[in-house]
């Protein structure tokens, strides 16, 4: 049996990490000694791992909250079931690649019209363009 910080030791996680899971459902202790200290099991250790390792690869404390409810039931669900869990989360992945990607392409085309001099900003293109949300009739200002 481990005591909380043990295991949160054990797993290189903070205690505070371990009681956030608690909080959130996702583990419990398996028991309380007569002192109250909560003691956990090399079963709630492989929970813990477990949980580690969702969140290691992008899902969501709900999203671990499914895993673990598919994992417990595992022998009333399908692999179908459980591929569909981590198929939406790819799908989410993919949508924020391509979300960071527009960011980065509109930012580098901010980044282009503006001369980064040193003088007032008066004038300065990227300012205009989140003004007036055009981009097209910038001019380049020289600032020596």
């Amino acid at each position: 049996m481990y005591r909380i910080g043990e295991l949160a030791k054990a797993c290189k996680v903070k205690a505070d990490t371990l009681r956030f899971y608690e909080k959130s459902g996702l583990i419990a202790p398996s028991i309380r000694n007569e002192s109250g200290y909560r003691l956990y099991s090399e079963q709630d250790r492989r929970r813990l791992e477990f949980i580690i390792r969702a969140k290691s690869v992008g899902f969501s404390l709900a999203e671990i909250g499914e895993l673990l409810d598919l994992d417990t039931h595992k022998a009333e669900v399908t692999c179908q079931e459980v591929k569909a869990v981590a198929d939406a989360k790819l799908a989410q992945v993919e949508e924020k690649i391509a979300e960071l990607m527009r960011f980065r392409r509109n930012l580098s085309e901010l980044s282009e019209i503006c001369c980064g001099g040193a003088r007032s900003a008066e004038h300065c293109a990227i300012l205009e363009v989140l003004e007036s949300g055009t981009a097209g009739q910038h001019e380049h200002h020289a600032h020596d």
